[in-house]
């Protein structure tokens, strides 16, 4: 690492979480319906949401996008032949689920995410046994992994979800050399997610079919996410990288239970404090800030303003928390790259319609 890379910790705001509201029932069965603000740029809205459903080149495909204001939905809207029903893809929003999953293993005892990681692929003595759950968890672990989702270039992604590495994406990803220390270099790794969904299954004890029965009875039935699909490998790890579809109502919900710090409807389903740790700023190297953004610990921060953050997926699939206005935001489609970008800036303009 030369020393432009310094490493950099953004300072960014960290808002109050906003309760539910005080008679709005929690969207576990269905969701309670709201009305837009009167104090918005309503005008400007609609026009950008009419703009993301015509396919403009800069935007590319927008299949749902919705918007949750106080615990209500407030505007939901589907591109033909899309709907309520039908499941999307997470891409790599499955990685904050995966985030979850670690936060309940916390809450259970069952997990020190400041502890070594015991992964069979880092003996004793190899300098990737001191690597720990949080350094994992904020892409700091300096594993090698080359994040990648074009054909033609050398990708360690593909070949991890589609070629040599898909029956076992964990070992695949646990066998790769230490390029940094721990905590020296930031790297985006869909490889380290499944790294640490496996650590989720040993933790748990369990993995394939019962560890989604452990998923769905610990996360996705508690907070109603009924129409829920993980995908599993060979190995039956699930691919928290990658791969988790779901209603975009269902996201939505997900979205609440972060925007709520964890709570639902009585519950504690994540520990105190964890939410706060997943948009707590991770130290970054300048450049990786100013090209992909900053991170917290399986989140993204700031796209829609001061205190957002965001579980974002390839192709511009979106869950956007945004505490000060106590929303949640999503938005499915296909969108790559350069029109990913474009969506997250679009998603930003959607916000500050809010904030008028």
């Amino acid at each position: 690492m030369t020393s432009h890379d310094r490493l950099i910790t953004p300072d960014l705001p960290l808002p109050a979480l906003p309760r539910q509201p005080e008679g709005t029932p929690w969207p576990t069965e269905t969701w309670p319906l709201g009305e837009m603000p009167r104090q918005m740029d309503r005008k400007g809205f609609d026009e950008l949401v009419a703009k993301a459903f015509s396919q403009p080149d800069d935007l590319g495909e927008t299949h749902a996008f919705l918007a949750v204001q106080g615990g209500k939905l407030i505007f939901e809207k589907y591109a033909e032949g899309f709907g309520p029903h039908d499941t999307y893809k997470s891409w790599s929003m499955a990685k904050s689920i995966t985030q979850a999953l670690i936060g309940i293993l916390v809450r259970e005892g069952k997990v020190d995410i400041h502890e070594p990681v015991k992964a069979p692929e880092w003996p004793e003595g190899d300098p990737r046994a001191a690597i720990t759950l949080d350094q994992l968890l904020r892409m700091s672990s300096g594993l090698a992994f080359r994040e990648d989702y074009e054909p033609d270039n050398p990708s360690d992604v593909i070949e991890m979800l589609w070629g040599s590495g898909k029956d076992d994406v964990a070992r695949f990803a646990a066998s790769f050399p230490a390029a940094y220390a721990p905590d020296h270099f930031w790297s985006y790794s869909s490889g380290t997610s499944n790294i640490v969904a496996r650590c989720a299954a040993e933790a748990a004890g369990k993995k394939g079919a019962e560890f989604e029965a452990f998923m769905r009875k610990e996360l996705f039935d508690v907070i109603g996410m009924k129409n829920v699909m993980p995908k599993f490998d060979a190995a039956g790890t699930f691919i928290g990288s990658s791969f988790c579809y779901a209603e975009a109502r269902d996201f939505a919900k997900f979205g609440l239970l972060y925007l709520r710090g964890g709570a639902w409807d009585g519950r504690q389903v994540l520990p105190e404090g964890w939410v706060d740790y997943a948009r707590t700023p991770t130290a970054q190297t300048p450049k990786a800030f100013e090209e992909e953004g900053p991170y917290g610990a399986h989140w993204w921060l700031g796209m829609g303003g001061p205190g957002s953050f965001s579980a974002n997926g390839f192709e511009g699939q979106f869950t956007l928390i945004v505490p000060d206005l106590d929303m949640v935001f999503v938005r499915h489609g296909r969108s790559p790259g350069e029109q990913s970008k474009n969506v997250k800036k679009w998603l930003g303009a959607v916000t500050e319609a809010f904030r008028q």
